[in-house]
């Protein structure tokens, strides 16, 4: 099986945004586009590089590319959950598309841009689990510019079997989320139909034999799980302070121990203590 979680940061910027892996990511990329908008190549804008893994300096890890009709394109992969993702992502969008030009006012050089934000998490509240979005009027439908594009791919959403996988964006959202299942000899044959999820699978495999990227693998992993533990507790202290306040607020309007313990799921224990609390501070 794939000893490598592909979603987890090293591993995605490695297998989609490398020099030598160019075919993987215009496959990902024709995946997500419609037929009409697919691309033949594409250059990395900020490929990745060992060296500069090495010595921290590829902290943010999206991956940004322009193909040959001049498109360009972010894309994420994002595991941690985030409340404001929609704000991150139009931030991202917004700093590829702006960063076309350096100075002055020469509009005419902006081209499309394109974003694609690959989540572990669910966010919208839709229910396919990719999504797209561009910009429209509300009344006549008509499309405002084509300059503006956002796909969402949320992979807990992507609930099907190997056998009813149709799409190249399918065998890529199974690969991605079901990975730990087979390595470079047993891939699905329904993902088999593509070369490139072959070749992902064999990189992966490649680079778990690498002793010095296994680590540094390993390293992120553990991070990633240190911000999720921290994430967590601060939601939990959140939730804990806010039963609080309405534990608080219940005790002031003179409703008894026990209706206060139900109503902010505190223990009885809990709430006497604050009761006492109070009428010192009185």
């Amino acid at each position: 099986m794939c000893r490598l979680n592909p979603k987890v940061d090293f591993v995605f910027k490695k297998l989609f945004g490398s020099e030598e892996n160019k075919d993987i990511l215009i496959s990902f990329i024709n995946s997500v586009l419609s037929e009409d908008e697919q691309i033949v190549d594409i250059e990395l804008k900020n490929p990745y590089n060992l060296a500069n893994y090495r010595q921290g300096k590829m902290s943010i890890l999206d991956i940004k590319a322009v193909d040959e009709k001049g498109v360009w394109y972010d894309i994420e992969m994002q595991i941690a959950e985030q409340s404001f993702y929609d704000k991150r992502a139009l931030y991202y969008w917004a700093k590829v598309y702006s960063d076309q030009i350096e100075s002055g006012y020469e509009f005419n050089l902006l081209k499309k841009t394109i974003g694609i934000n690959i989540l572990d998490f669910e966010y919208l509240n839709e229910e396919e689990y990719h999504n797209v979005y561009k910009i429209y009027n509300v009344k006549s439908k008509k499309a405002f510019s084509n300059l503006f594009e956002l796909h969402f791919i949320e992979l807990p959403k992507f609930k099907k079997d190997f056998s009813e996988i149709k799409t190249t964006l399918d065998r890529w959202a199974a690969f991605l989320t079901k990975a730990y299942e087979f390595d470079k000899d047993t891939v699905p044959k329904e993902l088999a139909q593509s070369e490139e999820i072959k070749k992902a699978a064999e990189k992966l495999d490649i680079m778990s034999l690498n002793k010095e990227e296994r680590e540094i693998y390993e390293n992120d992993l553990k991070a990633m799980m240190v911000r999720n533990a921290e994430i967590n507790a601060a939601e939990e202290k959140g939730r804990e302070e806010g039963r609080i306040e309405a534990a608080i607020e219940a005790i002031k309007l003179g409703v008894n121990n026990d209706v206060v313990a139900k109503i902010s799921k505190l223990s009885i224990e809990k709430v006497e203590e604050l009761r006492k609390k109070l009428a010192i501070n009185k």
